[in-house]
């Protein structure tokens, strides 16, 4: 993974597909009819898996090909050209299997369905399929406004065309609700997908999904282990590194996603694991193998936007600063999703680029508009950028919204990050808390978060709360953000060493 993306060709163009969204409505409105001891239990599973990252990496760095590499780990020969189906089949595939697809192979896989549906419109699977690939190919692009509601009304369609156990628009429906961040609709129609087909282990990863979103990390966890009990794949091990990840089991979750990277059957799906491996590296502090993570994925996948992003966010850490800006610049031009602006436009603003900054926040407004139109839920995000570039006392009011909808972790810290930022200390240290306690989910070790709740502290007048926060937070990742990690430095720094007065008095009373 160390090689820099190299040449590819340019993708088909995705963003619009042969039919309109009024194409699909009039049809869907028409289907009424290492050595020593090995280690035992699961760090024993981290220490083999750990093993197998490392061939699987390299593998992946070599250029072999997944399915060549897991053939010759059986010791089997090559046994004459492999068949090889067709783009739009490998996107179905994917897309079925709730995994990632190539972008030219999905717009195949989108015109042959709505072409199929268009002369068969009572074809549920047909519609199911069809709706699956708009939320992909939404997801991918970020045309949440054009794509999500297609998505919607072909889903439907496909329950118009066959209302009793549906499972796979039911899990369409759930995928789609996830996308648009609500958790709740995501679970219901998960529910429903499970009680329609039991042993359809699609269904499950959506669940996890919701779970995460509305906090409940326990029933996530459970929903895992029934999960693993039905299916063991790669999108399976995908799904246990996050709820690894959430759990603070970071060489657990690194090794999971190994097992994914080296199993997944196609560039696009190998990607994908990629870009979350990075994300788990870099979430440690590691920018190195962050960043080689990263464009290893961009190379298998020269539409792997979220990897471009991580690569801008690393190279930002390393000091390789235009190149920073131009992968994030290539990110939003083809997803511009508003967390990438925020991004960007935090890192102009620590050059002392306040107009490109503000460019990139305008930015952010607009996608966030335009998303909402599409109904997704960006209350989070804009929250965050509210607090920290906006107007906080809108922030507060924002995320207490959220938080009553869907209380996940980091809409925890993001409220407690807000309230701070309007002046109310008090009760941000509570929703701060929530985002770094263990018993209630805020297991993951985040530097944001804990950064966060130290600045909350000291300004509490806690110093030796603060101080050894502000410690822990930089020992997580030095680089965590190009803002606030240089105030993190500073504020630590201001409060100096411990006095005497930090230490609690363990002397036993006398007598």
């Amino acid at each position: 993974m160390d090689e820099r993306a190299g040449e590819t060709t340019t993708p088909r163009t995705t963003g619009t597909t042969t039919a309109g969204p009024g194409d699909v409505r009039s049809e869907a409105d028409g289907a009424a009819g290492g050595g020593g001891a090995v280690p035992r239990g699961r760090h024993a599973r981290g220490w083999r898996r750990r093993l197998a990252w490392g061939l699987a990496v390299g593998a992946a760095v070599g250029g072999a090909g997944v399915g060549g590499a897991m053939m010759w780990s059986q010791g089997e020969a090559p046994r004459g050209p492999a068949v090889v189906p067709a783009p739009g089949a490998r996107a179905q595939a994917a897309v079925r299997g709730g995994v990632t697809a190539a972008l030219p192979e999905l717009a195949e896989l989108i015109d042959e369905h709505e072409a199929r549906v268009r002369s068969r419109p009572h074809d549920a699977r047909g519609w199911a399929v069809l709706g699956a690939a708009y939320v992909e190919q939404g997801r991918r692009t970020a045309d949440a406004a054009v794509l999500y509601p297609k998505a919607d009304r072909a889903l439907r369609a496909s329950l118009k065309a066959r209302p009793h156990g549906n499972a796979e628009a039911l899990v369409g429906l759930a995928a789609l609700a996830n996308a648009r961040r609500d958790f709740r609709t995501a679970l219901e129609q998960g529910e429903a997908a499970r009680k329609a087909a039991p042993k359809q282990w699609t269904a499950y990863p959506q669940l996890i999904d919701a779970y995460t979103g509305l906090g409940e990390y326990k029933k996530a966890q459970a929903t895992l282990d029934q999960l693993k009990k039905l299916h063991s794949g790669p999108a399976v091990k995908a799904w246990a590194a996050g709820v690894y990840r959430d759990r603070g089991w970071r060489e657990d979750a690194a090794a999971a996603l190994s097992d994914a990277v080296a199993g997944a059957a196609s560039p696009a799906e190998q990607a994908a694991w990629l870009e979350r491996a990075g994300q788990l590296s870099w979430e440690r502090g590691d920018r190195e193998a962050a960043l080689r993570q990263f464009q290893e994925a961009v190379r298998l996948d020269p539409d792997q936007r979220a990897a471009q992003a991580g690569q801008g966010r690393a190279l930002a850490a390393l000091g390789r600063v235009s190149e920073a800006l131009s992968a994030y610049r290539v990110a939003l031009e083809k997803q511009p999703l508003p967390g990438y602006a925020l991004e960007l436009g935090e890192l102009y603003e620590s050059l002392g680029l306040t107009e490109a900054a503000r460019v990139q926040y305008d930015l952010l407004r607009a996608r966030v508009s335009r998303d909402e139109a599409g109904g997704v839920d960006q209350q989070l995000v804009l929250g965050q950028f509210e607090a920290d570039h906006g107007d906080p006392a809108a922030a507060v009011a924002r995320l207490r919204a959220e938080w009553r909808r869907q209380p996940g972790i980091a809409v925890a810290d993001a409220l407690g990050w807000a309230l701070h930022r309007a002046g109310d200390d008090r009760e941000a240290l509570r929703y701060a808390m929530t985002a770094t306690d263990r018993v209630h989910g805020g297991a993951m070790r985040s530097a944001p978060y804990t950064y966060h709740l130290a600045m909350i502290e000291r300004s509490l007048g806690r110093q030796g709360a603060a101080r050894r926060h502000l410690t822990e937070a930089l020992r997580i990742n030095p680089y965590f953000s190009p803002l606030h990690a240089p105030a993190a430095r500073a504020a630590l720094t201001a409060l100096g060493e411990p006095s005497m007065e930090d230490v609690p008095d363990f002397r036993p009373p006398r007598g």
